[in-house]
């Protein structure tokens, strides 16, 4: 059997590009919300920037803006994506609710029961439960992938719940400074089966409006890299 202990690999989370959502709801895990034009342009930028990469394995969430993402990587690497249900959204119960054009959902007393635990949270899936289905997920692709690459498209809270996990941070955070912008991409780099470095970098950041920058569904436009 092959010694893999000094593999190198390294799992790439990609955050998916901008979706369409002229009535400013929270869509989760919602069929029907697709790549905008603008988030078309993110995907085609993703595979500009990982399209020579050493990648032979690719997996995303089974959700439409997901694969939509993928897809030109996939053309550019040639590679059939793996549909992963592990790397879904999170659960929320205000999925389909709106949270603009002065119609906001957390402004509702009968919606502030579900804010009362923000560690757990109180308000959609446990982090925890978040955090053991992606890593699988990544430690499937990393196995799929050794000594090489892989990439995944995901959702942000999926993989910023995931890095906070891997660096040993507590999972209480601000939304607004989630450091996972969209068409981010945070890479896990492997030696063997001990991760060794997280970087993150933005392809698209040039692309995202500064409404995006500013709002709690992206946050964070320097690229960094830090030790679990």
């Amino acid at each position: 059997m092959a010694d893999r202990t000094q593999d190198q690999t390294t799992v790439h989370l990609i955050r998916h590009g901008e979706v369409h959502n002229p009535e400013g709801v929270l869509y989760g895990r919602r069929d029907g919300y697709h790549l905008s034009d603008l988030g078309r342009e993110m995907a085609q930028r993703i595979a500009g920037a990982l399209g020579d990469r050493d990648i032979v394995h690719l997996r995303t969430s089974p959700l439409e803006r997901a694969q939509e993402t993928a897809a030109p990587l996939a053309a550019a690497l040639a590679l059939t994506p793996v549909i992963d249900p592990r790397v879904i959204e999170s659960g929320n119960v205000f999925e389909g609710k709106r949270f603009g054009h002065g119609d906001n959902a957390l402004r509702k007393p009968s919606t502030w029961i579900h804010l009362r635990n923000p560690f757990k949270p109180s308000w959609g899936e446990p982090y925890k439960e978040v955090v053991a289905r992606m890593i699988a997920a990544v430690h499937d692709a990393r196995d799929a992938a050794v000594g090489h690459e892989a990439a995944i498209v995901s959702h942000q809270l999926p993989i910023w719940i995931t890095r906070l996990s891997l660096e040993k941070r507590s999972f209480l955070h601000d939304p607004r400074k989630r450091q996972c912008t969209l068409c981010s991409v945070t890479s896990l780099q492997f030696t063997g089966d001990e991760l060794t470095t997280i970087s993150y970098s933005e392809p698209a950041g040039d692309l995202i409006p500064v409404r995006d920058k500013l709002a709690p569904f992206s946050a964070g436009d320097a690229p960094e890299a830090r030790k679990p």
